[in-house]
Formats: C-alpha cells, sequence, structure tokens
C-alpha cells in the first residue's frame, strides 16, 4: 500500500479543524490537526508533513507568522486559509512563503482538488517537467546575463552564488526561462504553474513573480502592463 500524503492542519475553529479531518481522511490524507500556530510548528517539526494547511487567524502564533517560520526551515507546500478573499492577510501570507490560498467557507471537494494541484506541480519541480514544461529541460544550462538555470538539477545560480528557490519559483522561472521575451499572462502562469483549470485569483502570480525578482534581480523578469510578464534574455 502506498504511503499516505501527511497534512498538517492548523485552525482553532473545533468544528471545522474535526470536518476538514475527516473530510481529508476520507480522501486518503494523514492528518494531524493543531488548534494554535505554537502546537503546529512543534507538529510540523516533529512530524515533517507533506504540505501544511494553515488558517490566518490562529491564536498565539498567527498563521502568516507560522508559514514564515515553516520557510525558513523547509520548502514543504503551505497552502493559506483565509476568510475574507480581499483581505491584506492573503497577500501577507503569499509574501510569508504560501504557495497558495482558500477562502473560507471553502468547499471540501475544491480543498482537496487544490491540495492535490498542490501537490502535483510540487512533484514536478521536483523531478522530470511534464508536457507543458520548458522543451530545453533536457538541454542542461540555461544562461541569462548573470542568471545560470540548470533545468536538469534544478538549481539556479546568479553571479556564481546559488539561489535558493521554492518548488513553486522554480516552476514559475522554468516557464520564464522556456521562453525568454515571450510575454506570458497571468492566466497562463495560473494554468501551468498552479495547475489551475478553472479561474484563480491572479495575486498568487504577481506576489510570486515579486518573491522570484528578489531573489534573481528585479531587472529579470519585465512586466508588460494589461498583458502580463517576461524573462529578459
Amino acid at each position: 500500500m502506498a504511503e499516505q500524503t501527511h497534512v498538517l492542519f492548523v485552525e482553532d475553529d473545533d468544528v471545522i479543524r474535526e470536518a476538514t479531518q475527516l473530510t481529508l481522511e476520507r480522501d486518503g490524507f494523514a492528518v494531524t490537526a493543531m488548534p494554535d500556530g505554537l502546537s503546529g510548528l512543534e507538529a510540523f517539526r516533529a512530524r515533517r508533513p507533506d504540505i501544511a494547511l494553515l488558517d490566518v487567524m490562529v491564536p498565539g502564533l498567527d498563521g502568516v507568522s507560522l508559514c514564515r517560520r515553516i520557510r525558513d526551515e523547509s520548502t514543504v507546500p503551505v497552502i493559506m486559509l483565509s476568510a475574507r478573499a480581499d483581505s491584506i492577510d492573503v497577500v501577507l501570507g503569499l509574501e510569508a512563503g504560501a504557495d497558495d490560498y482558500v477562502t473560507k467557507p471553502f468547499d471540501s471537494a475544491v480543498l482537496v482538488a487544490r491540495i492535490r494541484a498542490v501537490l502535483r506541480r510540487f512533484g514536478h519541480a521536483a523531478g522530470a517537467r511534464g508536457e507543458a514544461g520548458p522543451k530545453a529541460a533536457a538541454g542542461g544550462v540555461l544562461t541569462f546575463g548573470d542568471l545560470q538555470v540548470d533545468t536538469d538539477g534544478m538549481e539556479v545560480r546568479r553571479a556564481g552564488q546559488p539561489v535558493a528557490l521554492t518548488p513553486t519559483e522554480m516552476r514559475l522561472l522554468l516557464e520564464f526561462s522556456a521562453a525568454p521575451g515571450t510575454v506570458l499572462s497571468r492566466d497562463k502562469l495560473l494554468e501551468r504553474v498552479w495547475d489551475y483549470g478553472w479561474g484563480g485569483d491572479t495575486r498568487v502570480v504577481d506576489v510570486h513573480v515579486q518573491r522570484l525578482r528578489q531573489k534573481i534581480g528585479q531587472e529579470r523578469i519585465e512586466t508588460v502592463r494589461g498583458f502580463g510578464y517576461k524573462l529578459k534574455g
């Protein structure tokens, strides 16, 4: 029997926590559910889950701070839960290193689909690319000025120094480096990087592009107003 995917779920609402845990377990996940951020951090360090599902507003250590602590130690995928789609907490969570977010109240089927989408793309980022991946993936190292992207070893260097990217940031960079100079729309990036077969919030793309720029150089990715982004060759 295949090993179960382990989800760390941090949520202070007892009803939501218990109901969501049961839903995830019925879908084949192993779940560690914690009521606050501090116990969530302890559970993360003890169990090293495959994915973390964090509510923004939890006591002790809020979800954004917990996400930041997890990201300091690991590239494990993180999904934030937020009660408001327009909340600044959504952006703060993404800036802290979250890979995606889901607004509450959520449909359990949607939540499971988003978890599986994140896990699929993390698997792809750690190994071979799928059909949507860059054709250059078999060709070794791509060079863009002082930036080098090793598409086989999944490593990035800037001016000779290694650049630490999360799997989501790596997938985003691979999409750009597959077609330097080509404008990629936010919707296209949502489809290719986040595996969305439906419309998603483009703030996810914008925040990740900004995070990527901070690591590879602000000037390397150009914004094309009204259309999207492109990597300068």
